[in-house]
């Protein structure tokens, strides 16, 4: 679809106050994932001022209000915005699939040669640059609102770089408080890292209502973050009412830090710290014993599940993973893509799928529950759900209109179970947010795409070169100015 080409007259119904709303769209399959779940064939959604004044019938809608632009998305399918809930806008983009398949990076010599080398070569116009290419991926395959995994070090340009987007976001600077080797000034370190959250949130203050991109306190997690940062942050996440993000768990290093430390395992330890409750969001969580499973459900917490990179960080999901359990007694379990491909829409099977096999159960994980984690779900533990999540009335228009005109779901019989087992973000044609066409027909409406890639292609093989990492491949890769970036 391309917009500019489909709009045709206006209903002749009543609107707004001066009879006439923003944007009308009608003919296409609607998944409200409104209370009552309805899925409306030949629906549409009436939008005035960035929020939903109607959905329903085509009909009825068309014949209630009258717009200044009316668009036919028949052969659509439209959700919700998909919400990623763990997602690395910075250190990973730029360099992805660099590091090699053979490097175990569970190790900390192996983490601080691949990983923190790459992350740390980042400078203010790298994350400019990786920022955009970021969110100009997930806005091309549904994605309306992300939360940062926490490792943004230049946060005012990575900022930037989503604002010329129009992409929904909660962010946060890299904030530690300890170092990973434990060495340096600890109290300098931790005033540091409160001080850096504090003026995150100064910055880009969630309480205003028309701002897309708001701050968080986002921690690393693992054992980098010290017991200061932790309350500190659940204390601006409480008094500013909002969430707080860690990664937890990933490894059994974790724990086994947590015991030769503390006497305790890590939820445990948060726990006593006081800084669990309904507004953390906790990625990973893969190793869990049946105590910290009882303390994630008794506060309320929220768990981010990665499923592309539980797979190939080699995370012992088979063996350990309690995600399905922790669902059955009440833990709200979100999605996200972390590090590598951000096509929410490829995660949805790879995680259903998962458990399915691995418990032998095939009724785990169906697709409305599956739908529910990227949407309502999501946006309840990001307390966003008075405004993202849902088509329904008075929220957000963040909405995504997948195509249905293609072989991967036609014949339409079952939109819901075809979006999840057949189909991902290269079906995306157009993208919302605020009643703002972002993506149209798969391609940006703010940005030159093309000029974004070279500057990305120019900023990874800048990277690698100033992290002095050697490009591995197990074939000869033959050409170009520099065996180390050969590409263009």
């Amino acid at each position: 679809m391309t917009i500019q080409t489909r709009i045709d007259a206006g209903g002749t119904g009543e609107g707004m106050t001066d009879g006439t709303i923003d944007t009308l769209l009608h003919g296409a399959t609607i998944i409200t994932m409104d209370t009552d779940r309805r899925i409306l064939v030949d629906g549409a959604l009436a939008i005035d001022a960035g929020r939903i004044v109607a959905v329903g019938p085509s009909a009825e809608v068309r014949a209630t209000w009258r717009a200044h632009r009316t668009v036919d998305v028949s052969g659509r399918i439209i959700t919700p915005g998909l919400i990623n809930a763990h997602v690395h806008i910075t250190g990973d983009p730029l360099t992805r699939g660099f590091m090699p398949d053979t490097v175990d990076y569970r190790t900390t010599d192996n983490f601080l040669k691949w990983v923190l080398p790459r992350y740390l070569s980042h400078g203010p116009a790298d994350e400019h640059v990786s920022a955009r290419l970021a969110a100009l991926e997930m806005l091309k395959c549904g994605i309306t609102c992300f939360v940062e995994a926490g490792t943004v070090r230049h946060l005012d340009e990575a900022v930037a770089g989503l604002e010329e987007l129009g992409i929904r976001a909660r962010v946060g600077p890299w904030t530690e408080g300890r170092s990973l080797d434990g060495s340096g000034d600890l109290a300098a370190l931790e005033r540091d890292a409160i001080a850096g959250m504090e003026a995150a949130i100064a910055a880009y203050p969630p309480g205003e209502p028309d701002r897309r991109i708001a701050a968080w306190p986002i921690l690393i997690g693992h054992n980098v973050n010290s017991d200061g940062v932790w309350q500190a942050a659940k204390a601006l996440a409480d008094a500013h009412g909002i969430g707080l993000s860690a990664h937890m768990s990933p490894y059994r290093s974790d724990t086994d830090w947590y015991l030769a430390n503390y006497g305790r395992r890590p939820i445990e330890h948060l726990a006593d710290l006081g800084v669990l409750g309904p507004n953390v969001l906790l990625t990973h969580l893969t190793h869990l014993s049946d105590s910290e499973c009882d303390l994630l459900v008794a506060h309320g917490v929220n768990a981010i599940f990665c499923p592309l990179a539980s797979i190939k960080g080699a995370f012992d999901v088979a063996g350990s993973g309690r995600q399905p359990e922790l669902v059955a007694r009440g833990l709200t379990l979100l999605l996200g893509t972390d590090g590598y491909d951000p096509d929410l829409m490829r995660a949805l099977p790879l995680a259903a799928g998962m458990f399915k096999m691995l418990r032998q159960d095939n009724a785990l994980f169906p697709c409305h529950q599956m739908l529910e984690m990227v949407t309502v779900d999501a946006a309840r533990a990001l307390g966003m759900a008075d405004r993202l999540g849902a088509l329904a009335v008075g929220l957000r228009a963040d909405f995504v209109c997948h195509d249905a005109n293609r072989p991967e779901l036609r014949p339409l019989i079952n939109p819901v179970n075809q979006l999840v087992w057949s189909a991902d973000g290269r079906g995306v044609d157009s993208v919302w947010v605020d009643g703002e066409c972002l993506i149209d027909g798969g391609r940006s409406n703010r940005i030159d795409e093309q000029a974004l890639y070279r500057e990305a292609q120019a900023a990874g093989a800048g990277l690698i070169a100033r992290a002095r990492l050697p490009l591995e491949s197990p074939w000869p890769i033959i050409g170009g100015e520099s065996t180390d970036t050969p590409f263009s």
